[in-house]
Protein backbone atom coordinates (compact mmCIF):
# COMPACT_ATOMS: atom_id res chain seq x y z
CA UNK A 1 0.00 0.00 0.00
CA UNK A 2 3.26 2.44 0.50
CA UNK A 3 3.40 2.42 -3.02
CA UNK A 4 0.26 3.97 -4.13
CA UNK A 5 0.76 7.35 -6.09
CA UNK A 6 -1.03 9.87 -3.81
CA UNK A 7 -1.88 13.71 -5.83
CA UNK A 8 -1.75 16.67 -3.15
CA UNK A 9 -3.50 19.75 -4.26
CA UNK A 10 -3.44 22.88 -2.38
CA UNK A 11 -2.38 26.87 -3.09
CA UNK A 12 -0.46 27.33 0.13
CA UNK A 13 3.05 25.27 0.03
CA UNK A 14 2.96 24.83 3.52
CA UNK A 15 0.37 22.55 3.26
CA UNK A 16 1.52 20.65 0.77
CA UNK A 17 5.19 20.37 2.26
CA UNK A 18 3.75 18.94 5.75
CA UNK A 19 1.62 16.71 4.24
CA UNK A 20 4.27 15.82 1.96
CA UNK A 21 6.64 15.19 5.10
CA UNK A 22 4.52 13.26 7.23
CA UNK A 23 3.38 10.74 4.90
CA UNK A 24 6.89 10.10 3.73
CA UNK A 25 7.71 9.75 7.60
CA UNK A 26 4.62 6.98 6.98
CA UNK A 27 6.91 5.33 4.11
CA UNK A 28 4.60 6.99 1.30
CA UNK A 29 7.47 7.72 -1.76
CA UNK A 30 5.33 8.41 -4.76
CA UNK A 31 3.91 11.62 -4.25
CA UNK A 32 2.41 14.95 -6.65
CA UNK A 33 1.67 17.79 -5.88
CA UNK A 34 -0.54 20.83 -7.36
CA UNK A 35 -1.41 24.46 -6.54
CA UNK A 36 -4.16 24.78 -8.79
CA UNK A 37 -7.02 22.87 -10.55
CA UNK A 38 -5.78 23.17 -13.74
CA UNK A 39 -2.59 21.51 -12.70
CA UNK A 40 -4.62 18.91 -10.75
CA UNK A 41 -6.63 18.25 -13.86
CA UNK A 42 -3.29 18.15 -16.20
CA UNK A 43 -1.73 15.67 -13.47
CA UNK A 44 -4.45 13.13 -13.57
CA UNK A 45 -4.27 13.11 -17.58
CA UNK A 46 -0.94 12.26 -17.22
CA UNK A 47 -0.42 10.05 -14.53
CA UNK A 48 -3.06 6.99 -12.70
CA UNK A 49 -3.57 7.88 -8.71
CA UNK A 50 -4.45 5.51 -6.01
CA UNK A 51 -5.51 8.94 -4.17
CA UNK A 52 -6.29 12.67 -4.15
CA UNK A 53 -5.78 15.06 -1.73
CA UNK A 54 -8.07 18.24 -3.07
CA UNK A 55 -8.63 21.32 -1.66
CA UNK A 56 -11.78 23.36 -2.17
CA UNK A 57 -10.50 26.70 -2.53
CA UNK A 58 -8.08 26.89 -5.68
CA UNK A 59 -6.88 30.05 -7.15
CA UNK A 60 -8.93 29.65 -10.76
CA UNK A 61 -11.08 26.40 -11.05
CA UNK A 62 -11.83 25.44 -7.41
CA UNK A 63 -11.52 21.95 -6.31
CA UNK A 64 -15.78 21.65 -6.27
CA UNK A 65 -15.30 22.39 -9.98
CA UNK A 66 -12.70 20.04 -10.57
CA UNK A 67 -13.87 16.98 -8.98
CA UNK A 68 -16.50 16.36 -11.34
CA UNK A 69 -13.78 16.34 -14.35
CA UNK A 70 -11.22 13.95 -12.08
CA UNK A 71 -14.26 12.02 -11.33
CA UNK A 72 -14.09 10.94 -15.28
CA UNK A 73 -11.07 9.51 -15.40
CA UNK A 74 -10.67 8.09 -12.02
CA UNK A 75 -12.58 6.09 -9.12
CA UNK A 76 -9.92 6.51 -6.65
CA UNK A 77 -10.77 8.04 -3.17
CA UNK A 78 -10.82 11.99 -3.47
CA UNK A 79 -10.43 13.68 0.13
CA UNK A 80 -11.62 16.90 0.22
CA UNK A 81 -9.10 19.66 2.44
CA UNK A 82 -11.05 22.80 3.10
CA UNK A 83 -11.47 25.83 5.42
CA UNK A 84 -15.25 25.20 5.03
CA UNK A 85 -17.19 22.85 7.62
CA UNK A 86 -20.83 23.52 6.75
CA UNK A 87 -23.48 20.57 6.20
CA UNK A 88 -23.99 22.43 3.18
CA UNK A 89 -20.19 22.27 1.76
CA UNK A 90 -19.84 18.86 2.50
CA UNK A 91 -22.84 17.37 0.95
CA UNK A 92 -21.81 19.27 -2.29
CA UNK A 93 -18.29 17.48 -1.65
CA UNK A 94 -20.01 14.35 -1.51
CA UNK A 95 -22.43 14.71 -3.79
CA UNK A 96 -19.84 15.55 -6.76
CA UNK A 97 -17.73 12.34 -6.06
CA UNK A 98 -15.67 12.97 -2.97
CA UNK A 99 -15.02 9.98 -0.66
CA UNK A 100 -14.14 12.21 2.55
CA UNK A 101 -13.88 15.64 4.11
CA UNK A 102 -11.18 17.36 5.89
CA UNK A 103 -11.68 20.66 7.92
CA UNK A 104 -8.24 22.98 8.47
CA UNK A 105 -7.05 23.26 10.73
CA UNK A 106 -6.19 19.52 10.90
CA UNK A 107 -3.87 17.38 12.30
CA UNK A 108 -1.81 15.58 9.89
CA UNK A 109 -1.77 12.63 11.39
CA UNK A 110 -5.56 12.11 11.51
CA UNK A 111 -5.11 13.17 7.49
CA UNK A 112 -2.56 10.33 7.33
CA UNK A 113 -5.02 7.77 9.05
CA UNK A 114 -8.03 8.58 6.54
CA UNK A 115 -5.48 8.26 3.53
CA UNK A 116 -4.56 5.27 4.98
CA UNK A 117 -7.88 3.88 5.73
CA UNK A 118 -9.47 4.89 2.09
CA UNK A 119 -6.31 2.87 0.61
CA UNK A 120 -7.10 0.22 1.81
CA UNK A 121 -10.40 0.15 1.02
CA UNK A 122 -9.97 1.32 -1.99
CA UNK A 123 -7.11 -1.83 -2.66
CA UNK A 124 -10.06 -3.81 -1.62
CA UNK A 125 -11.93 -3.16 -4.24
CA UNK A 126 -9.65 -2.77 -7.24
CA UNK A 127 -7.78 -6.15 -5.98
CA UNK A 128 -11.04 -7.98 -6.43
CA UNK A 129 -12.09 -6.50 -9.92
CA UNK A 130 -8.60 -8.14 -10.78
CA UNK A 131 -9.04 -11.29 -9.57
CA UNK A 132 -12.36 -11.46 -11.04
CA UNK A 133 -10.65 -10.49 -15.09
CA UNK A 134 -8.44 -12.96 -14.69
CA UNK A 135 -11.21 -15.82 -14.80
CA UNK A 136 -13.37 -15.85 -17.85
CA UNK A 137 -16.40 -17.21 -15.80
CA UNK A 138 -15.93 -15.69 -12.64
CA UNK A 139 -19.89 -14.57 -12.65
CA UNK A 140 -20.45 -18.08 -13.10
CA UNK A 141 -18.53 -19.76 -10.30
CA UNK A 142 -18.23 -17.07 -7.97
CA UNK A 143 -20.11 -18.29 -4.72
CA UNK A 144 -20.29 -14.68 -3.99
CA UNK A 145 -22.80 -13.18 -6.75
CA UNK A 146 -25.62 -11.50 -6.04
CA UNK A 147 -28.66 -11.23 -8.52
CA UNK A 148 -31.56 -9.20 -7.79
CA UNK A 149 -32.69 -9.52 -11.44
CA UNK A 150 -32.64 -5.46 -12.21
CA UNK A 151 -28.93 -5.50 -11.03
CA UNK A 152 -26.51 -8.84 -10.22
CA UNK A 153 -23.00 -7.52 -7.85
CA UNK A 154 -20.43 -9.53 -8.25
CA UNK A 155 -17.79 -9.50 -5.42
CA UNK A 156 -14.93 -11.47 -6.78
CA UNK A 157 -14.81 -9.55 -10.08
CA UNK A 158 -15.63 -6.31 -8.92
CA UNK A 159 -18.81 -5.54 -11.17
CA UNK A 160 -21.87 -4.02 -10.96
CA UNK A 161 -24.33 -4.56 -14.06
CA UNK A 162 -27.26 -3.18 -14.54
CA UNK A 163 -29.84 -4.50 -16.82
CA UNK A 164 -26.74 -6.31 -18.70
CA UNK A 165 -24.35 -3.34 -18.56
CA UNK A 166 -21.23 -3.02 -16.67
CA UNK A 167 -22.38 0.29 -14.53
CA UNK A 168 -18.93 2.18 -13.02
CA UNK A 169 -19.09 1.80 -9.38
CA UNK A 170 -16.66 4.07 -7.08
CA UNK A 171 -15.01 1.66 -4.01
CA UNK A 172 -17.04 2.34 -1.45
CA UNK A 173 -20.24 2.66 -3.32
CA UNK A 174 -19.74 -0.88 -4.21
CA UNK A 175 -18.36 -1.52 -0.82
CA UNK A 176 -21.68 -0.26 0.85
CA UNK A 177 -23.75 -2.07 -1.74
CA UNK A 178 -22.02 -5.42 -1.32
CA UNK A 179 -22.66 -5.10 2.39
CA UNK A 180 -26.65 -4.46 1.69
CA UNK A 181 -26.23 -7.66 -0.10
CA UNK A 182 -24.71 -9.58 2.14
CA UNK A 183 -27.24 -8.41 4.50
CA UNK A 184 -30.45 -8.46 2.92
CA UNK A 185 -33.86 -7.19 4.49
CA UNK A 186 -32.26 -6.28 7.36
CA UNK A 187 -32.29 -2.31 8.18
CA UNK A 188 -29.39 -0.69 9.45
CA UNK A 189 -28.99 2.53 11.26
CA UNK A 190 -26.64 4.98 9.33
CA UNK A 191 -24.38 4.61 12.28
CA UNK A 192 -24.07 1.01 11.48
CA UNK A 193 -23.64 1.49 8.26
CA UNK A 194 -20.18 3.59 8.68
CA UNK A 195 -18.99 1.67 11.38
CA UNK A 196 -19.72 -1.50 9.12
CA UNK A 197 -18.55 -0.47 5.41
CA UNK A 198 -16.41 2.41 6.84
CA UNK A 199 -14.47 0.43 9.42
CA UNK A 200 -13.98 3.56 11.70
CA UNK A 201 -16.54 5.03 14.81
CA UNK A 202 -19.72 6.78 13.04
CA UNK A 203 -19.00 11.08 13.54
CA UNK A 204 -21.63 13.00 14.73
CA UNK A 205 -22.35 14.01 10.79
CA UNK A 206 -23.86 11.05 9.00
CA UNK A 207 -24.59 12.91 5.13
CA UNK A 208 -21.75 10.55 4.49
CA UNK A 209 -23.99 7.49 4.15
CA UNK A 210 -26.84 9.30 2.76
CA UNK A 211 -25.05 10.46 0.24
CA UNK A 212 -23.45 7.17 -0.73
CA UNK A 213 -26.88 5.74 -0.58
CA UNK A 214 -28.02 8.39 -2.90
CA UNK A 215 -25.16 7.14 -5.80
CA UNK A 216 -26.28 3.37 -5.28
CA UNK A 217 -30.21 4.87 -5.92
CA UNK A 218 -28.44 5.98 -9.18
CA UNK A 219 -27.18 3.20 -10.13
CA UNK A 220 -29.28 0.40 -9.45
CA UNK A 221 -33.29 2.00 -9.34
CA UNK A 222 -35.07 2.67 -12.27
CA UNK A 223 -36.36 5.33 -10.23
CA UNK A 224 -34.16 6.61 -7.86
CA UNK A 225 -36.63 8.87 -5.74
CA UNK A 226 -39.42 6.24 -5.75
CA UNK A 227 -36.37 2.94 -4.84
CA UNK A 228 -37.74 -0.44 -4.63
CA UNK A 229 -34.53 -1.63 -3.56
CA UNK A 230 -32.64 0.55 -0.89
CA UNK A 231 -35.26 1.65 1.30
CA UNK A 232 -35.58 4.15 4.08
CA UNK A 233 -37.40 2.62 7.85
CA UNK A 234 -37.92 5.96 8.68
CA UNK A 235 -36.65 6.59 12.11
CA UNK A 236 -34.73 3.23 11.96
CA UNK A 237 -32.28 3.44 9.00
CA UNK A 238 -32.13 1.95 5.13
CA UNK A 239 -32.22 -2.04 4.34
CA UNK A 240 -31.90 -3.34 1.16
CA UNK A 241 -35.28 -5.52 -0.17
CA UNK A 242 -35.16 -9.10 -1.23
CA UNK A 243 -38.18 -10.67 -2.09
CA UNK A 244 -39.97 -13.42 -4.55
CA UNK A 245 -40.91 -11.11 -6.84
CA UNK A 246 -37.38 -10.24 -7.64
CA UNK A 247 -35.78 -13.25 -8.03
CA UNK A 248 -38.56 -14.49 -10.37
CA UNK A 249 -37.47 -11.56 -12.21
CA UNK A 250 -34.30 -12.87 -12.65
CA UNK A 251 -33.16 -13.83 -16.14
Amino acid sequence: MNDAMILLVDDEQSILELLETVLRKEGYTNIDSAKTGEEALAACESQKYDLIVLDVMLPGRSGIEVCPFIRQTTDAPILFLTARSSDFDKLTGFAIGGDDYITKPFNPLEVVARIRAQLRRYYGSTNAAAVGKHSETALQRSTNAFDYGRFKLDELAGELIVEGQAVSCPALVFQLLLFLCKNPNRIFSKNELYEKVWGEEAFSDDNTVMVHIHRIRERIEADPSKPIFIVNVRGLGYKLVRNELQERSAP
